[in-house]
Formats: C-alpha cells, sequence, structure tokens
C-alpha cells in the first residue's frame, strides 16, 4: 500500500510531509507534490504533517481522489525528488479546501 497526495495540494504544496518522510518518496511539480507509491514504505508519518488534510492512504481514498492515485504514479517518473522543506506557495491558504483545482495543475516542470 502506499499514501497518496489528494487534489488539495494543488496550489496549497506545503512541505512539511517531506520533512518527515524516512525515505524521501515525495516529488515537486511547480505547484503539487505526489509520491512515489513504488518507494512509499507506508509508514504513515506524512499523513497527519498535511496542514490541509490532502494525504491519504490508498485503501482510504474518498471515491472524488481515486484517480490521484494514477496521478502520483505517473508525475513522480517526471519530477524531481524533494527532501526539503520549503515554504507553501504564496497563496496557499487562499486556495486551502477549494474545489476543482484539478483543472489548475501544472504538470510541466519547468
Amino acid at each position: 500500500m502506499t499514501f497518496v497526495v489528494g487534489e488539495n495540494c494543488i496550489n496549497c504544496k506545503h512541505t512539511d510531509c517531506v520533512e518527515v518522510c524516512p525515505v524521501d518518496c515525495f516529488y515537486e511539480g511547480p505547484n503539487f507534490l505526489v509520491i512515489h507509491p513504488d518507494e512509499c514504505i507506508d509508514c504513515a508519518l506524512c499523513e497527519p504533517e498535511c496542514p490541509v488534510d490532502a494525504i491519504f492512504a490508498e485503501d482510504e481514498l474518498p471515491d472524488d481522489q481515486k484517480d490521484f492515485l494514477e496521478l502520483n504514479a505517473e508525475l513522480a517518473e517526471k519530477w524531481p525528488n524533494i527532501t526539503q522543506m520549503k515554504p507553501p506557495l504564496d497563496d496557499a491558504e487562499k486556495w486551502n479546501g477549494v474545489a476543482g483545482k484539478i483543472e489548475h495543475l501544472v504538470k510541466d516542470a519547468g
């Protein structure tokens, strides 16, 4: 099993989760983080660290977040690994809890 970064991370990109990950399985895009499913050891340390509740255990993914399992796997292969905490995006607070953020996901890493 793996943990999955869901939609609420888009345009927030808090990195508190990255700081506690013992295997460095987070990858960073322009406005979103993902977890590499083949690297995640299911330690559950990241989930409570997310200030916007955007991380889910694979078997507890809400129905409206199921597509994020595949999206995390896809983007983890393209984006660079992140191992240190960074400040969230400037307007992260404004985006917290906004529905339908998937349309704002930037997939190109540069």
